[in-house]
């Protein structure tokens, strides 16, 4: 089946307008997601117990883990399934969306036996002690142990959803899940309705992450024969193109969150030995940085599709002017969002919690963390447009650039130099220098592309 209207997206919808259907609606419901996450943080920050916030914080590295499957089959199966529309390579598509569906499930119901286990060892690990293991373990029981399956689902089919051209649902498949999670969160935290504190938090992400799941099944049943989107189990098998395709990009990407979770696990370590504030105070500061960083996440996935369709088309002109445009804009906005950050930090972080000490911490901090951002979202661009060209190659590089040859070492070095307060800088320091391998990296890579045309040509 081939949908016109979504192909004339691809090939013929001017490049601004095309970033912007796409992009717009995807960036939305990152957004919806950051307020969701920061609704956490807030209404457990009410309670004005460090303890309870820093289980939150703590429990960070988990659902992060989360997202290597998320990108192992979502970003996987989509940048395949993009590529295959831009074949018109129906089977390889379907298939695809499958393959990435079926094993999505299976690994959350694995994490979910896996966490509820090792819950013990797993608290340590995180570097709860025996102030902060019972308040992280209640968090951790309904976002992990029970909720590990829908929470990796609903992402995953957002993923292929987004892939074939449909953000608006993809789109509104998540921000009605963050949207029940930001209504139920007072309910289940505050004393004034169930009082469960952190606990209620997680309760809450949990529901909202089964209501997200309960859409995209419905947008399935309703879209039947006329969605690129296949959970057939007759389409799941292993095919070794599609497989292949899907891992080549799928687990480089997996790694670099899981690499991810490794930085913020060390950096949560370095923190928890100052204290319960230290923790509550970071955990808020990352929480407001994150609402930048899921903007420039939003807008690399929401070019994806278009990235991936024309590079497999061949259209390198058309993929070089998305992109352009893309970090023009991203750039020049997380610039003026850095200034404002800085300068704001210490109202702020003062909006989630009234505590002196905890303010102060999480204004230093907050002044650290933001000056990272205008480069990141240049890293985030870069590493998306290999996702989407299929060279998880690439992906993998900068990944390990990023967290194990420079922010990790990074964050011993700074702790050394600078007690507590230097670790806030260690993001600024890798992505200063990972901006500008990225640059040079696209810059060999579109010459390389352009050459290729040529000699077709």
């Amino acid at each position: 089946m081939e949908d016109q209207k979504k192909l004339q997206l691809f090939e013929q919808t001017s490049v601004p307008k095309a970033v912007m259907i796409l992009a717009v609606p995807t960036i939305l419901s990152s957004l919806v997601m950051v307020i969701y996450n920061l609704a956490d943080t807030y209404f457990v920050g009410m309670l004005n117990d460090p303890v309870q916030n820093s289980a939150v914080t703590l429990a960070a590295p988990v659902l992060l883990a989360f997202n290597a499957v998320n990108n192992l089959f979502g970003v996987g199966a989509s940048s395949m399934m993009s590529r295959g529309l831009g074949k018109k390579d129906y089977e390889t598509v379907y298939r695809s969306s499958a393959f990435g569906f079926y094993l999505s499930l299976f690994s959350g119901i694995l994490f979910s036996i896996l966490l509820t286990v090792f819950h013990i060892p797993l608290l340590n690990i995180l570097g709860a002690d025996t102030t902060t293991a019972a308040a992280t373990g209640e968090y951790l029981k309904w976002t992990a142990s029970f909720g590990a399956v829908p929470a990796i689902l609903n992402v995953v089919m957002a993923h292929m959803t987004r892939a074939e051209g449909s953000a608006l649902h993809a789109s509104i498949g998540t921000m009605s899940g963050c949207l029940l999670n930001i209504i139920l969160d007072p309910i289940f935290i505050l004393s004034w309705g169930l009082n469960m504190g952190a606990a209620g938090a997680g309760l809450a992400t949990f529901s909202s992450n089964c209501a997200a799941c309960i859409y995209f099944f419905i947008l399935l049943y309703r879209k039947r024969g006329h969605t690129f989107v296949c959970v057939k189990p007759a389409m799941f098998g292993f095919r070794r193109t599609i497989a292949f395709g899907i891992f080549a990009v799928g687990i480089p990407a997996a790694i670099q969150n899981l690499l991810n979770v490794t930085g913020m696990t060390v950096l949560n370590n370095f923190i928890s030995s100052y204290g319960a504030d230290t923790v509550a105070a970071m955990g808020i500061a990352q929480k407001i940085n994150m609402v930048p960083l899921y903007i420039a996440m939003g807008l690399g996935q929401g070019i994806m599709p278009l990235i991936s369709y024309n590079y497999a088309s061949g259209n390198t002109k058309r993929m070089k002017e998305t992109l352009l445009f893309s970090l023009k804009i991203a750039f020049s906005f997380m610039l003026m969002v850095s200034v404002f950050y800085y300068l704001g930090a210490g109202a702020l972080t003062t909006a989630f919690m009234k505590n002196p000490v905890i303010v102060s911490y999480g204004t230093a901090f907050l002044r650290g963390l933001c000056l990272g951002i205008p480069f990141l979202c240049v890293d985030f661009l870069a590493v998306g447009v290999f996702q989407a060209c299929g060279l998880g190659k690439n992906a993998l590089i900068f990944a390990i650039l990023r967290k194990i040859v420079l922010e990790i070492p990074a964050l011993y070095i700074l702790n050394k130099l600078f007690p507590l307060y230097g670790l806030a800088y260690a993001q600024l320091t890798a992505e200063l220098i990972l901006a500008t391998a990225a640059i040079l990296v696209l810059v060999r890579l579109f010459q390389k592309l352009e050459n290729t045309n040529q000699k077709k040509i």
